[in-house]
């Protein structure tokens, strides 16, 4: 491929689309659809001023808030809050043991079964909240103790924080397309692997920081093709307090996903009765994040919306629907993705229109085969609401 993406287009490389008035974005999406208005949003991206050389677009790319999911945005001297979203820190860990298809029951259920005891998750329409501890474990506890400090401070600058369901969420799940997931390899080695993020209070930030980044386009009468792109400067009012705020919701993310897996483990050893070791292969691969990165010879802010990093040799994880593979990946590098590759299946429709389409006896014929839940809540997970939809 050349180094140049937009002097070549043929049939091996990504596909170039000039953008006027902006850089142009570059997408591996050749035969994946893409829809009119995730297009729109990725040319609206590529209009800022801050973005650098030019947007990148991974074959799940489809439909977000203000930025598409299944971006990567490369920046200088600022960063676009609702680019890294809302779920700030979601990603995937993954772990491989030393058990093999023959050892798991020829039924699921009961293994099912305990790892949904040992891991909060879900929600209430009204009442207790399922996807919160109502105690507390100790190990939940010690692990908040070396995220509080660095919290209690962001509180004293932004007090609606400390409102938030940040130590009860520690550890938990959440609900969407979050999950936990029982699979085996090639090789029928059984791995657990799980997708979470930064939870109640990563949402909380995420939606305080978007809306201070409206208000201060509005104040400095910043001219945006949509107003959910709204950018903090470097040097600006609440630039360092972001960057501070997103940076302990991405730790916070890595550690909560952390402590499920090793409940997890612990509910997979009551079940399954027999020895087992385990080793983590990809650990806490974020991708909904920002980080300073160097690229072409510059140091800029990369923010990775439903994008995996994938360096050289690096280890990362891509998640499929409840009826697809997943897969770990080894990292190629390449330098006009930004060192990114996709984050998932990717969706093909909302969540409401999955819901009006498909029927239970969809979801049920779709999931044939595979243990997981075949009530109306998951309607909108169904494999087909989602672009790789068949294992």
């Amino acid at each position: 491929m050349a180094s140049d993406p937009t002097a070549s287009d043929d049939a091996r490389g990504p596909i170039v689309d000039p953008v006027a008035g902006g850089v142009p974005v570059v997408r591996w999406t050749r035969g994946v659809p893409i829809e009119d208005e995730a297009r729109r949003q990725l040319a609206n991206a590529a209009r800022l001023p801050i973005v650098f050389r030019h947007v990148a677009a991974m074959p799940d790319v489809h439909f977000g808030i203000g930025a598409t999911v299944g971006s990567v945005i490369p920046t200088v001297r600022a960063i676009i809050p609702a680019a890294v979203g809302v779920d700030i820190g979601c990603g995937m860990i993954a772990t491989r043991t030393s058990l093999v298809a023959d050892d798991l029951p020829d039924n699921l259920a009961s293994l099912r079964s305990a790892i949904e005891r040992a891991v909060p998750h879900g929600r209430a329409p009204k009442g207790r909240d399922p996807g919160a501890w109502q105690d507390v474990p100790g190990a939940v506890d010690n692990a908040w103790a070396t995220l509080e400090p660095e919290f209690t401070d962001l509180c004293r600058d932004h007090p609606k924080l400390a409102k938030t369901n940040h130590r009860v969420h520690l550890g938990t799940l959440g609900t969407g397309n979050h999950f936990i997931e029982v699979c085996l390899d090639e090789t029928d080695t059984v791995w657990f692997m799980l997708h979470s993020g930064s939870r109640g209070v990563g949402n909380a930030i995420g939606t305080m920081f978007i809306e201070l980044a409206r208000r201060d386009a509005e104040r400095r009468q910043v001219n945006l093709p949509d107003r959910d792109l709204a950018y903090f400067e470097e040097g600006s009012r609440h630039f360092a307090d972001y960057v501070r705020a997103v940076g302990w919701a991405q730790r916070y993310a890595a550690l909560n996903r952390d402590l499920m897996m090793r409940r997890v483990l612990e509910a997979a050893h009551t079940v399954l009765r027999r020895r087992f070791e385990s080793r983590q292969e990809a650990v806490n691969c974020h991708h909904n994040y920002v980080q300073r990165e160097r690229h072409f010879g510059e140091e800029i802010w990369i923010t990775r919306k439903g994008a995996l990093s994938a360096r050289p040799g690096e280890l990362g994880i891509i998640p499929g629907s409840m009826g697809a593979r997943s897969y770990i990946v080894r990292g190629k590098g390449n330098p006009d993705s930004f060192h990114s590759c996709s984050h998932g299946a990717g969706r093909v429709m909302s969540r409401g229109e999955a819901k009006r389409r498909f029927t239970l006896a969809d979801h049920r014929a779709a999931t044939e085969g595979v243990e997981c839940r075949k009530d109306k809540d998951v309607i909108d997970e169904t494999p087909a609401a989602y672009k790789a939809s068949m294992r």
